[in-house]
């Protein structure tokens, strides 16, 4: 068996779930990588990447180039002296870095490869409607997510999960296939397959502020699936209209209802402790939302300072 000696490569919070085991069983991690650090917020304070403070935090060597291809960088990995480096969540690597081990670069990707290549492939798999989802593990080539596939597993979205809650199940998922994928790779016994290319791949585009706006013409399962899909980060808005005033509105949590109705789309409907807007074939109930300038709150919270009059809508 060959002993390893892991470079790990990762930013958020989802990585360092991975981090944590790969550690917790005792694989010898030489370095990290992970993102500069940048300013961030109202104050403009640096900010770390929750990488950057997990390995401050377990002592573990650690690199922040700004510049994947600079010589001082390049020299300073390979003085680590590592024969497998693992990326999670990180960002395209240069091929003179994902060869410099000898024993490859994998990645965990959160997605059932080759769907979902990308930026945000678990708000994407709830955005679709899909009802299955999985983790990845595969070996970096010089495109995005287009590598050899080493292993998979795969889960069920329920109907009502949001992006955080499935984001938990899957870094969970995705250690559990990372030590497997570790194991292999230590025995020598890797068998991969080439990714099947298909027109029906769907992808895993980069979120903004366009594809984040809900469209009310849309019908009521679509709008549900595309609030529980950017739920909690980054969220899905609106325009909220009322009296000749406009407000740019985050909508948290919801719920759909299907029922017939003969309401407008977008149109708002408020009691003292409940908001629902009328879209195609049915409601969503909005249950927390955040106007600009305030705090994430409950409707109801909202609804003891705030009311609506019959000409108010959402679009």
């Amino acid at each position: 068996m060959e002993k390893l000696r892991i470079v790990f490569m990762g930013t958020p919070e989802f990585a360092v779930g991975i981090l944590d085991t790969i550690i917790k069983n005792n694989y010898d991690v030489v370095g990290v990588i992970t993102a500069a650090d940048k300013p961030a917020g109202r104050g403009q304070k640096i900010k770390y990447s929750a990488v950057k403070e997990f390995a401050l935090e377990n002592n573990l060597t650690l690199l922040q180039p700004t510049n994947l291809k600079e010589e001082g960088f390049l020299q300073e990995l390979k003085a680590l002296n590592a024969n497998l480096q693992i990326v999670v969540a990180f960002r395209m690597l240069p091929e003179v870095v994902w060869k410099m081990p000898k024993l490859g670069t994998f990645n965990l990707h959160a997605s059932l490869l080759p769907n979902y290549r990308g930026a945000a492939p678990i708000n994407w798999a709830i955005i679709n409607g899909d009802t299955k989802t999985g983790v990845t593990t595969f070996f970096i080539d010089d495109k995005i997510d287009t590598g050899a596939l080493i292993l998979s597993s795969e889960t069920d979205i329920a109907p009502d999960e949001t992006v955080g809650q499935l984001h938990d199940r899957l870094m969970d998922l995705g250690s559990g296939l990372v030590l497997e994928t570790l194991s292999l790779i230590e025995k020598g016994n890797v068998e991969t397959s080439i990714q099947k290319e298909s027109p029906e791949i769907k992808t895993a585009y980069k979120l903004n502020k366009e594809n984040c706006k809900i469209d009310f013409t849309k019908t009521a399962k679509e709008i549900y699936n595309l609030i529980r899909g950017l739920n909690p980060y980054p969220s899905a808005w609106c325009f909220f209209s009322d009296k000749g005033e406009e407000w740019n509105v985050k909508i948290h949590d919801a719920k759909v209802i299907f029922e017939d109705h003969n309401y407008e789309n977008g149109k708002l409907l408020c009691t003292k402790k409940e908001m629902k807007i009328a879209v195609e074939n049915g409601f969503i109930e909005v249950l927390s939302l955040q106007f600009p300038g305030k705090k994430k709150m409950k409707t109801a919270e909202l609804l003891n300072g705030m009311t609506f009059s019959e000409e108010s809508k959402v679009y």
